[in-house]
């Protein structure tokens, strides 16, 4: 006897449904890789290390080849040691995850339930409420109406139902920073009962001297994450290594539902030998702190607003969102692609990663001829 399907019947198939609010979900989008006619663009769009991976990096991930058979450490020894010993951390710990979007994940994973909810800036990094939505929880959003994270307007979103509160300290992708005293204020006036994670992705490209790591605040604090990345400054972005520096209570729940696994093992190899890598720190850094006033003033003069950045990469504002978008197709028939981000709500904006003195170069000559047309 043959059994008839619904797709035999002619009906819509159907199957399992996905749990509710997720097809509510936006979904992720990265900056573009590619451009109709260009062999080789300038990919400008994801804040990638201009300068790729160091040498160290790179002759580690090639030494781990003959090891692709083995299971990693699912500890992650050597790169706890590695960090703990670089940025004078406890190696207890340290949660360790696929990119520090890994980390947000499994801290809402851990820490929220439908109802819950967690507080962010206006323009905070998409990954923290991807993860919250996907776990049944709401989403606040803190007005940042000088595109920075505002103390006052994050306090004033928390409730009791709220868990966590996500600070990019620089922000991605406005490139605003809070000074040292505003994430200490922030601390100080939240409830013990909710989790203060400081995203400092960006934090090795900051000069401002306001600006500091919040390493020593979460030192001996209950209720704070610190998180970094290897994907920035250590241009490893393509392993996807990150790491959150929390209470030991935080790192033991989060342990107990991190799948096993899951940094490589050329991700974890590369990136201790990136640590050591102070050269390559040295340079990437220098690059970014060349550029990044230079492009900001050439942007400036053509007529277009370049808000103060401490990351990697500017955001230029242009009248509206026509104009933008009629930019970012300009600088792609220069085989130039950086990154609308009306995925954030700035429509009218494009983020620049700070490039080669090429890169950077080309960049300034097409914005210069896009304003004179």
């Amino acid at each position: 006897m043959t059994l008839m399907t619904d797709t035999d019947k002619g009906a819509a198939p159907t199957g399992p449904a996905p749990k509710s609010g997720i097809l509510d979900i936006a979904p992720y989008v990265g900056g573009k890789s590619k451009v109709d006619g260009v062999a080789e663009p300038m990919k400008l769009s994801s804040n990638e290390n201009a300068l790729g991976a160091g040498s160290l990096a790179r002759e580690a991930y090639e030494a781990a080849i003959k090891n692709l058979a083995l299971y990693p450490d699912g500890r992650a020894a050597k790169l706890r040691e590695a960090v703990a010993n670089h940025h004078g951390l406890e190696p207890e710990r340290l949660i360790f995850g696929n990119g520090s979007d890994e980390v947000f994940a499994l801290l809402n994973q851990t820490y929220l339930t439908p109802g819950d909810n967690i507080v962010t800036g206006q323009y905070g990094f998409l990954a923290y409420r991807i993860s919250a939505l996907a776990n049944q929880a709401e989403v606040k959003s803190a007005p940042e109406p000088k595109l920075k994270a505002e103390v006052d307007a994050l306090l004033a979103q928390v409730d009791e139902r709220t868990r966590i509160v996500y600070v990019s300290n620089p922000s991605n992708p406005t490139g605003s920073w809070n000074a040292a005293e505003e994430i200490e204020r922030l601390h100080a006036e939240l409830p013990s009962s909710v989790l203060l994670v400081v995203d400092e992705a960006y934090a090795e490209f900051v000069t401002e001297p306001d600006w500091a790591t919040a390493f020593p605040l979460a030192k001996d604090s209950a209720n704070i994450v610190v998180t970094r990345t290897f994907s920035k400054i250590h241009g490893l972005a393509g392993l996807r290594v990150g790491f959150g520096y929390a209470p030991l209570h935080v790192a033991e729940a989060v342990d107990r539902i991190r799948l096993p696994f899951n940094v490589s093992v050329p991700g974890i190899e590369a990136a201790v030998a990136a640590l050591s890598d102070e050269a390559h720190v040295k340079a990437s850094r220098e690059l970014v702190q060349t550029w990044r006033p230079r492009l900001t003033q050439a942007i400036k003069g053509f007529g277009f607003d370049v808000p103060p950045s401490a990351g990697n990469f500017v955001l230029v504002r242009f009248k509206d969102a026509d104009r933008a978008k009629a930019a970012s197709d300009y600088l792609n028939t220069k085989g130039i692609i950086v990154r609308p981000v009306g995925g954030y709500g700035l429509h009218d904006s494009l983020r620049i990663t700070v490039g080669t003195e090429d890169q950077n170069r080309a960049v300034m000559d097409a914005l210069s001829e896009f304003a004179a047309s």
